[in-house]
């Protein structure tokens, strides 16, 4: 990128000239009534729109008053738990909460195969698409790939102006199908061309469910166990879907309200979901918790971690943003359900893996920094484990690298984003524009020899 340094002088003074000017004193959000972030300072957010596809509860009436309850994630009108105890034995999730979530009901055995039948269908690329557009340009940012696959994809399809219903549901199928071979093949070229690693192309086997695939086409020599597969299963149902009012969800629901194709609708969600404010949160989660066990003697001595702690809330140590990343919830008070149903499936693996000891350092972590938020910080409402402080560990576990954590999101989140894209198509041909308030005063025009 030689060319690109010959500006960088200028763009430092273009950037001081933009600074100066973009500011915007604080005190004019709550002068004007605007709610920073779509968000009150409880936290509760703006509603923004109608849905039937999820919700999460954080708080309950009691008396008349608002107070915060043990969280609860639904899909569908399901509890989130009764979608994972009803898979008894060796039934995946992801196939069947897929199905729930994009047409509304949960599938009867015949309906569960056919779908699942045309997902193994779709899991194809066009003639050469690995080595043309995949390989051509690998990237250190799986994210950046992932999303340039999607656009490209979009050229290798002649129904791209077609608006049918059909149309759409068939577009957001077959890439919930080739999501993970994006990712996964992404990665091996990443790991080949620039890290001078070997490469694996496997085809997906169109017996395997999801997981499984995922899983044999990541690994070299192709073999996973069934816990391993099933406990990736269930991460994938666990983050398939939140509510809509994240932030990615509510790019597809503006992007979609455009009349945008499908392909951008996606392109833009991994956008959004590629931000570390967003998906990259379980990779914070795993970079601090390398960053304690360092600088903690003995990770099974409370007292020391808890001084640790402290002094990240207080900008001393780790990145100094004083965050215990994996630890509250924007919406979430008392619990996030995903981390507590998750909870015991990554004790599952980590006792499989001989990783006791590390599951046990996660718990102190867990049950410790809530005291020490408490004591550092005026909150307004509980402190608790969110999916990401898990989730990462898990990957880590399964050996998948660093890089395809917020890939693996997106493949388990193409389903949520599906089908608010479908419900925005069938219930609402507005699109979303909302308002923002000026400060800008007039000015009189000044001819360029007088400035």
């Amino acid at each position: 990128m030689a060319g690109y340094a010959a500006i960088e002088k200028e763009a430092k003074i273009f950037t001081e000239e933009c600074l100066k000017n973009d500011r915007i004193d604080p005190a004019l959000f709550d002068a004007y009534g605007v709610k920073r972030g779509l968000r009150d300072k409880d936290g509760k957010g703006v509603l923004a729109g109608i849905t039937n596809i999820s919700r999460i509860d954080a708080f309950a009436q009691v008396d008349g008053k608002k107070v915060p309850c043990e969280g609860k994630l639904w899909y569908r009108g399901y509890n989130v738990y009764d979608l994972i105890r009803g898979l008894r034995g060796k039934r995946f999730a992801f196939e069947e909460a897929a199905y729930l979530l994009l047409m509304g009901d949960l599938p009867n055995r015949e309906q569960l195969k056919s779908f699942s039948d045309v997902l193994t269908r779709c899991r194809d690329l066009p003639t050469n698409f690995i080595r043309d557009v995949i390989m051509k340009a690998p990237s250190r940012d799986l994210m950046n790939s992932l999303t340039r696959s999607v656009l490209t994809l979009a050229s290798y399809d002649d129904s791209i102006g077609d608006n049918r219903l059909e149309t759409q549901m068939e577009q957001c199928l077959k890439l919930i199908s080739v999501f993970p071979m994006l990712a996964v093949y992404g990665y091996h070229a990443y790991n080949y061309y620039l890290c001078d690693g070997s490469m694996y192309i496997h085809r997906p086997q169109p017996e395997l469910s999801s997981a499984e695939n995922l899983l044999q086409m990541l690994r070299p020599d192709r073999s996973y166990t069934d816990l391993e597969a099933h406990v990736l299963d269930i991460a994938l149902l666990l983050h398939m879907e939140h509510g809509g009012g994240n932030n990615s969800t509510f790019t597809t629901r503006v992007v979609t309200s455009s009349g945008s194709d499908t392909y951008s609708v996606m392109a833009a969600a991994l956008s959004s979901l590629k931000g570390p404010k967003h998906g990259g949160a379980n990779i914070k989660v795993v970079e601090m918790m390398n960053h304690i066990r360092q600088n903690v003697s003995d990770p099974t001595d409370d007292e020391e971690i808890h001084a640790y702690l402290g002094k990240i809330v207080d900008k001393e140590a780790f990145d100094h943003k004083g965050l215990i990343y994996g630890m509250g919830h924007a919406v979430y008070s008392l619990s996030d359900p995903r981390a507590v149903v998750f909870k015991s499936f990554v004790q599952q693996l980590a006792e499989a893996k001989g990783r006791r000891a590390d599951f046990d350092f996660y718990n102190a972590i867990e049950r410790i920094a809530p005291q020490v938020i408490a004591e550092k910080r005026h909150i307004y409402k509980g402190v608790s484990t969110n999916v990401d402080f898990y989730s990462g560990f898990v990957y880590n576990m399964l050996d998948i690298p660093l890089e395809l954590y917020t890939p693996i999101f997106a493949i388990a989140r193409i389903v949520g984003w599906s089908a608010h894209r479908m419900e925005e198509l069938v219930n609402v041909d507005k699109i979303i524009r909302p308002a923002y308030q000026s400060i800008m005063e007039p000015r009189e025009y000044i001819p360029l020899e007088d400035r």
